[in-house]
């Protein structure tokens, strides 16, 4: 149990505070004109170096680590996985956004990634993208859609989040090794968040 006040947190280290959301039925979808050069396409078989170069487009400014983490065998089992769906947003022949729903957990459906290149973003594709993903989700028989997004992450994800139909439910303490140091992320990565060596 974490106790009130400071704690110091390890050079080489980063701390995020979680906040866990969720829906427990559909919510109608907020109005969301179809970006006329954009498209979402279903990755049935993703190559992982695609995935790989999608991710750190989309999440390298947030620090987004776990998957480039995995090695090849690791990530192939869940991207084969036929319960989990990688969507790309694709705009100009590239893939420029990435929607991935993880149908994993019975009777549950995790909004497991959800993001934008730069190239895209402040055009209405997250909100489209959204309504996208609600619409994937709930199309299965759930009861419960949920998604967990970190202080670590856009300014605006959490609002937008609650803006979307979510709910938080939960708040957590996340500590783990600063990506940048293990060779995951590359240094210049997030440069909003500084790098402590020690």
């Amino acid at each position: 149990m974490l106790v009130d006040g400071y704690t110091k947190v390890p050079a080489g280290k980063l701390v995020a505070a979680v906040t866990c959301l969720e829906m427990r039925a559909p919510v109608k979808a907020a109005r969301d004109p179809v970006p006329e050069t954009v498209t979402l396409e279903r990755q049935e078989t993703p190559g992982l170096d695609w995935y790989r170069d999608l991710y750190l487009r989309v999440g390298g400014d947030w620090l987004w680590g776990s998957r480039l983490a995995l090695g090849d065998d690791a990530l192939a089992a869940i991207l084969e996985d036929t319960r989990v769906e990688v969507y790309a947003v694709v705009s100009g022949g590239r893939a420029e956004g990435i929607l991935e729903l993880d149908f994993r957990e019975q009777d549950q459906c995790e909004l497991a990634f959800f993001g934008l290149t730069k190239s895209v973003i402040g055009q209405g594709v997250g909100r489209w993208l959204m309504n996208r993903a609600i619409e994937h989700a709930w199309s299965k028989p759930i009861s419960r859609f949920w998604v967990h997004t970190c202080s670590l992450d856009s300014p605006q994800a959490l609002d937008f989040y609650i803006r979307s139909g979510f709910v938080p439910f939960e708040r957590m303490v996340e500590v783990f090794d600063d990506p940048r140091l293990t060779g995951v992320l590359p240094e210049h990565a997030a440069p909003q968040i500084p790098i402590l060596r020690g």
